[in-house]
């Protein structure tokens, strides 16, 4: 309670900041993080050699410098969401009209639908952007802080756009409440999280034996809900825009084991490629090794 009450007052204060303030302040903090103490370098390095390994050095190390830049930008913007306007988050945070009308195609028919996509972005901005746009009522799946108070905190943000959250405690159990009684849901998934479940499904992904989550392939066939892709651009500093496309439409045709998996750890593997310093390389996503088949 006292680490809260001693921290909120500074993060609202940055929240109040114009956004050449922010991204000034957002300078200072990559060259501590990234130029001084070097937070996390050797695992983001590591990451991208592995990715990438027709990359040079010098390639390696550009995408590195880039990285660390959006990580701080993004930290910022995370705490710009305290008291962001409704007109600055549209302005900065744009769905494109494919984006919008994916989702309007299942609502139209009173479909609810899953949004599959991965740590790309601005995720942060993107709960509460989908939340204005999205016929169906959007909901983000959450994974509770230990403090209550910092809990509370990110609660508020993340819900301050009409987001919904759902607790990871019983993701499939909630989804199935909110189909019973009848309200037209679209919960989003981030799927490129290391599972702690040994039931997961194992693939290649970014050069490497990576295992997923397999809640969006299940939810989707136990639910029989259509699975929506999304992912979040960065055209320039402050800037995103939305892409989407129906990944599955009938989930009851991908019913083998891994297909909806594959499927959307593919396109997320796409659009990393194709913007590699906007996804989360601090992360040790990496971290379990593939079971060898017993013989």
């Amino acid at each position: 309670m006292i680490a809260y009450y001693l921290v909120y007052p500074i993060l609202y204060l940055i929240s109040l900041l114009p956004f050449r303030l922010l991204y000034a302040l957002s300078d200072v903090i990559c060259f501590l993080l990234f130029g001084l103490i070097g937070y996390r370098k050797k695992v983001v390095v590591q990451n991208l050699r592995n990715a990438f390994p027709e990359k040079s050095e010098q390639e390696i190390q550009a995408i590195t410098k880039k990285f660390y830049h959006y990580f701080c930008d993004l930290l910022l913007e995370t705490v710009k969401s305290i008291t962001i306007s409704y007109e600055e988050l549209s302005k900065r945070f744009v769905m494109t009209e494919e984006a919008i009308s994916s989702f309007k195609h299942f609502a139209d028919k009173g479909q609810s639908i899953i949004i599959v996509m991965g740590h790309h972005g601005n995720w942060e901005w993107g709960g509460n952007r989908f939340g204005l746009v999205s016929p169906q009522q959007l909901y983000a799946i959450f994974r509770p802080l230990h403090n209550k108070h910092f809990n509370n905190l990110i609660m508020r943000i993340r819900t301050r756009f009409n987001t919904r959250l759902l607790t990871d405690r019983d993701v499939i159990g909630g989804m199935r409440e909110h189909k019973r009684k009848g309200e037209m849901t679209a919960t989003v998934f981030l799927a490129d999280q290391t599972p702690s479940s040994k039931n997961v499904y194992w693939t290649r992904f970014l050069n490497q034996d990576t295992p997923v989550f397999r809640g969006t392939e299940r939810a989707a066939i136990q639910l029989d809900l259509p699975v929506v892709y999304a992912d979040i651009k960065r055209i320039k500093r402050g800037y995103y825009n939305v892409e989407s496309r129906i990944l599955v439409e009938d989930p009851q045709l991908y019913k083998e084991d891994g297909m909806i998996s594959e499927l959307h750890t593919r396109v997320l593997e796409a659009d990393i490629i194709a913007q590699p310093e906007t996804w989360l390389w601090t992360h040790r996503r990496w971290k379990r090794s593939k079971p060898v088949p017993k013989s």
